[in-house]
């Protein structure tokens, strides 16, 4: 929890590491921690665990705080945590964040509230109550609305920035870039701002960002971290070049629904024992998987750390 005093360190590429399942659907704590070394290995810059990409909803709440407390003790403060946190209940969101804080987690990160709909008044209410009972934790807004059917305006996001000294950022998750731009207008450059789509993750740096929870860096860590470190090196060009690079690495995790094709290349590549995705969610069908393996290839050698070293 060192990083949790000074949120603004907490930048770059922030890896939202996928939950791993045994065959039979089992939590695998130790594909997990073998994940997270890999990730700390390759240069992240911090870890997430349980945003849309680790299936939370598909976890009881103890599974999910079995798996944050084994990714904290792998961690061990190397790099900032910052778990998934929220969920559709809030006695729930309240029972994982305690858990997370308790664990050493660096901030948490907070869904909107999912199929509800809530108003912007009730999205403020939820967040305050959250920054209320956890003073002591930095707490990022989650804004997912293609998952959650809710979108966080702008000025929601102003007044909970302005009312709580531990709201201090938000992970935006939305193709709607205007949005971004208008939540840092609103809020100012205090605000943190990580994108979590992955091809504005490098535009966002340029109106301010603090940096991006991307899912291609459960493919190619190295990549995402060193386009974050050209850009803020000012290489530009290279970041840029970069970006462009890891096209086909977005779309591979797209042809499907997300983390299905990720886990499916990281059990085919070695890195974890099964792929499996929980339900409702499937693993890729035939035609999904020569799909991923073309993408791959196109890859090149942005994926060659890939391969489980002996």
């Amino acid at each position: 929890m060192k990083f949790r005093t000074d949120p603004a360190t907490i930048r770059g590429s922030i890896a939202p590491v996928v939950t791993p399942f045994t065959a039979d659907g089992a939590l695998d704590l130790d594909a997990l921690r073998g994940l997270v070394r890999w990730q700390l290995e390759s240069g992240s810059h911090g870890i997430s665990l349980g945003g849309s990409t680790g299936e939370p909803s598909a976890q009881t709440a103890a599974e999910r705080i079995e798996a944050i407390r084994a990714a904290a003790d792998e961690i061990a403060d190397r790099v900032p945590f910052l778990p998934g946190t929220g969920s559709a209940k809030l006695e729930e969101t309240l029972e994982v964040t305690a858990a997370a804080r308790d664990a050493g987690a660096d901030a948490a990160l907070v869904i909107t509230p999912y199929y509800a709909r809530p108003t912007q008044d009730a999205l403020y209410g939820w967040y305050a109550t959250v920054a209320r009972e956890f003073p002591d934790l930095p707490i990022v807004v989650y804004n997912v609305p293609s998952r959650t059917a809710v979108d966080i305006a702008p000025e929601t996001v102003r007044r909970l920035f302005t009312d709580f000294d531990n709201v201090v950022g938000i992970k935006e998750t939305t193709k709607d870039f205007e949005h971004f731009s208008r939540v840092l207008h609103a809020c100012g450059p205090e605000l943190l701002v990580w994108s979590g789509i992955e091809l504005l993750c490098l535009p966002l740096l340029a109106l301010g960002g603090a940096g991006f929870v991307s899912a291609v860096a459960n493919l190619a860590p190295d990549a995402v971290a060193r386009m974050y470190e050209l850009w803020t090196a000012g290489d530009h060009a290279a970041a840029r070049d970069l970006h462009y690079r890891l096209h086909p690495l977005v779309d591979l995790l797209f042809v499907e629904t997300n983390p299905a094709p990720a886990k499916w290349v990281l059990e085919h590549c070695g890195r974890i024992p099964s792929g499996r995705v929980r339900p409702p969610l499937t693993a890729p069908s035939g035609g999904a998987r020569a799909r991923i393996g073309a993408l791959l290839d196109q890859a090149g050698d942005l994926t060659a750390a890939l391969a489980r070293r002996p």
